[in-house]
């Protein structure tokens, strides 16, 4: 079986979402596709072809929270230090690109928690690979879709 890292928040979120899977979303289609089986004839009921296959889509949601859950290996970062860049680290950069821009803030993750939108990068994201390993004063190099960044390491922070 795989292992996956995963922060207690990321492992939080997932079993958030199995319960989700199994109290809510999963009952209410089995009620979709009852309701849909009582308007008769099914080779023609696009509802209960609809809520089948939606079915399907759930039955693959909930394997999936499992397994990941089932391979998580937590790791929390408040029980780590140092100045090295690690997995759970929260990192601050300074963009050398564009110095009198603000900094930017991003916490290592593991793959299947990140949201950049709320400052989560996966390990295995160019950013994150470029970073791990890195200590409190580093530039960095960075390919982005946009071409290379460079950025400075300025805080590294566990909590």
């Amino acid at each position: 079986m795989s292992t996956f890292p995963m922060t207690p928040q990321g492992l939080q979120k997932a079993h958030a979402e199995l319960e989700l899977l199994l109290h809510t979303l999963r009952p209410q289609n089995v009620r979709d596709i009852e309701e849909a089986r009582a308007h008769g004839d099914l080779k023609e009921n696009a509802e209960y072809h609809a809520a089948k296959e939606r079915q399907g889509h759930i039955d693959g949601r909930i394997k999936a929270a499992e397994s990941l859950i089932a391979g998580a290996e937590v790791i929390n970062p408040a029980h780590l230090s140092g100045d090295r860049v690690v997995f759970g680290a929260t990192v601050t950069l300074i963009d050398l690109d564009n110095e009198d821009g603000p900094t930017v803030t991003y916490q290592i993750v593991g793959e299947f928690e990140s949201d950049l939108d709320n400052g989560l990068i996966s390990y295995k994201s160019p950013i994150g690979k470029a970073l791990i390993g890195k200590l409190e004063g580093d530039e960095v190099t960075v390919r982005t879709p946009i071409g290379k960044r460079m950025y400075e390491i300025d805080v590294v922070q566990f909590k």
